[in-house]
């Protein structure tokens, strides 16, 4: 007797098993067997998963760089590897684009092969170009800073020979001392001042700077 009524316990216990079983592989109301398991909530599109930056565009305007000119990456502005932010951002070489703002303290030349960070799952980020201001001083891309991708109004110069000067801080930290300074740019020289000692290309709607001797 215990012998039957171990196997009625088993064939009891299969069975079950088996409805469970069948119970699980019902189709939904309204929708046609063999059609296999079904969604019950929104599935993301494949652009959702896609390596991208933390932006729309590798290194986008107001996104930060970690530290480097040469070697760099994306990261969030409040890490604290983040050391420069974008304040203006386009394609193509700086040759044909359009001019970094004037406080620009560095340039930072995006290669079309890199594959740090890809805008559209394509593996590769458009040739471009970032303007960078740094999150902390010093700013060389300031009036008098000394340095920076443009020189602007309130910068100083020296002669570095054959007709052509160099920025440096006008506060005499630099390499070397400051002979002039510009104070005022205009679109033609005849508009520069009568105390103008040096004329200084510019660049942009005023590419005339008038400068001073110090």
């Amino acid at each position: 007797m215990r012998e039957k009524c171990s196997a009625g316990v088993v064939c009891v216990l299969t069975a079950l098993l088996a409805v469970l079983l069948t119970g699980c592989t019902q189709p939904a109301a309204g929708g046609e067997s063999g059609d296999g398991p079904r969604a019950t909530g929104p599935v993301a599109p494949p652009s959702a998963t896609r390596p991208s930056g933390f932006g729309a565009v590798f290194l986008g305007v107001d996104e930060c760089s970690s530290f480097g000119k040469a070697s760099f990456t994306e990261v969030p502005c409040t890490s604290e590897r983040a050391a420069a932010r974008v304040v203006a951002r386009h394609d193509g070489t700086t040759a044909d684009g359009p001019p970094c703002p004037p406080t620009t303290d560095f340039v930072l030349h995006i290669s079309e092969q890199s594959r740090i960070s890809d805008e559209d799952g394509d593996g590769a980020v458009p040739q471009g170009y970032a303007c960078m201001r740094n999150l902390e001083p010093p700013h060389p891309g300031d009036p008098g800073g000394g340095g920076g991708p443009r020189t602007i109004v309130g910068d100083c110069v020296y002669g570095s020979g054959d007709g052509q000067v160099r920025e440096t801080a006008c506060d005499g930290a630099g390499a070397r001392k400051p002979q002039y300074q510009v104070v005022k740019a205009v679109a033609e020289r005849t508009q520069c001042p009568l105390s103008t000692a040096l004329y200084v290309q510019l660049g942009g709607a005023r590419p005339v700077g008038c400068a001073r001797p110090l």
